[in-house]
């Protein structure tokens, strides 16, 4: 039988529109009927529009049959955290507070998925505010778990076929951590490699765009869709970014090397993430080396903390100030606690992130990747959190490139995700790191 569209890979969806072997339609129907099917148990979408994402579709299936130039991701179904703002619908950030809230403009990298050709299906729920508070989306390997935060409903999106691709955000861990509990492939590239002009802001220095899809290969697509420079970000740089594609697709000229760092909150790890994070490093053999931990590393937990919480109190503090009484109990202790912090405390902090950007900037002149765990294990039971977002925490502080890896399975068959992280604008090199490895396991195997 030939297997249902929603089930293709963004990758090969796009080369079977632009080849005529599909349209845009029958695949954004597939993903619909998909959606219907499930979204009851798993709660994936913050706002959807079928009328709207069939209309996109059969304008998308017009442009190529007329002979026009199509793009990368023509035809092909994306859904969006609901913080990315777009013209023609809703944008809510996970609260009350912004029910029905409509911009008139489209975020930037929403201009650049248009320009694309992608089909922007609607909103993928989010967290309150981005930030701690779960709402209501569940696991879609088992509806008792969390699908993890803040892109709760971008992941389990992916990992339910809704869509082949959805766009997260992650400040700590919000994109890595989720796709690992949702099993699929999470991909944040260099701080700076998108734009977040149209996007809720919580943290200047530390919020990064990422992507989910069910290959490496789909989330290098996404990536190189929405990746340029904007001069609205403070953080984007106007300088090519590395085609994420050819990396994903590359072999790499010389086994690489890895680095294991022995971090003093591994201990957190459950016992499946450790069997299973062990026997993949006893695959790399001497191309692992395991390092001790600095001091100076360990506490980057602590800075990143005191960073995120100052921000998001001054970045909010409209929000905070007047709809007190709609902020939840989980998120009110860390806006108190991010209200103690003083500005000399920040700027120490600020100080310690560029630090930490300079360590890493030197640390891979000898290796090619960080092997390192995607979460703690297996996702929390629904109701006890989104999960520890710890092992995301350095590298998200030092704007490295990070992709996580669908490797390893929990101690209840859920999954657990292996992490990669590379050197600071060289993502397609930490992608092309990443298929050997892929491709060296199910040799191993």
């Amino acid at each position: 039988m030939k297997p249902a569209p929603y089930t293709l890979t963004a990758t090969e969806a796009a080369a079977a529109i632009a080849a005529g072997r599909l349209s845009s339609v029958e695949l954004v129907k597939s993903c619909l009927a998909r959606i219907d099917e499930t979204d009851g148990a798993i709660k994936a979408w913050a706002h959807l529009d079928r009328d709207a994402a069939l209309a996109q579709a059969a304008e998308c299936d017009r442009i190529r049959k007329s002979g026009y130039a199509v793009g990368a991701l023509h035809g092909v179904p994306v859904g969006l955290k609901d913080i990315i703002d777009t013209a023609d619908m809703p944008t809510q950030r996970g609260t009350a507070i912004f029910a029905g809230r409509q911009t008139e403009t489209d975020a930037r990298l929403v201009e650049l998925l248009r320009d694309a050709g992608a089909v922007i299906m609607g909103k993928t729920v989010t967290t309150e505010l981005a930030f701690v508070h779960a709402n209501e989306t569940r696991n879609p390997h088992h509806p008792e778990h969390s699908p993890g935060g803040s892109s709760s409903g971008s992941a389990a999106a992916v990992a339910a076929n809704h869509v082949p691709l959805a766009i997260g955000t992650q400040t700590n861990g919000s994109v890595i951590r989720p796709a690992s509990f949702c099993g699929v492939f999470g991909f944040k590239p260099t701080r700076g490699v998108i734009s977040r002009d149209g996007l809720l802001q919580t943290s200047v220095s530390l919020d990064q765009v990422g992507c989910f899809g069910r290959t490496l290969a789909d989330v290098a697509l996404l990536t190189d869709a929405i990746a340029g420079y904007d001069q609205r970000d403070p953080v984007s740089f106007a300088r090519p970014r590395p085609v994420m594609v050819k990396g994903a697709a590359e072999d790499a000229p010389v086994k690489p090397d890895f680095a294991w760092f022995d971090l003093p909150f591994n201990d957190r790890l459950s016992e499946a993430a450790v069997d299973g994070l062990d026997a993949v490093l006893e695959t790399l053999g001497d191309q692992l080396t395991r390092l001790p931990v600095a001091d100076a590393l360990a506490n980057l937990v602590a800075v990143q903390a005191r960073i995120h919480e100052f921000e998001i109190c001054q970045h909010q503090a409209d929000v905070f100030d007047t709809h007190w009484d709609q902020i939840s109990d989980t998120l009110k202790p860390v806006i108190t606690r991010g209200r103690q912090i003083s500005r000399a405390e920040y700027e120490d902090a600020l100080a310690v992130k560029q630090s930490a950007q300079d360590f890493f900037a030197d640390f891979f002149t000898e290796f090619d990747a960080i092997i390192a765990p995607a979460a703690a294990g297996e996702p929390p039971r629904f109701g006890e959190g989104t999960g520890d977002p710890i092992f995301c925490t350095l590298w998200t502080l030092a704007g490295l490139p990070c992709v996580t890896l669908p490797m390893l399975v929990g101690e209840t068959g859920l999954p657990i995700g292996v992490q990669l992280i590379g050197p600071i604008e060289k993502d397609n090199r930490l992608l092309r790191t990443a298929r050997w490895l892929q491709l060296h396991l199910a040799e191993s195997a």
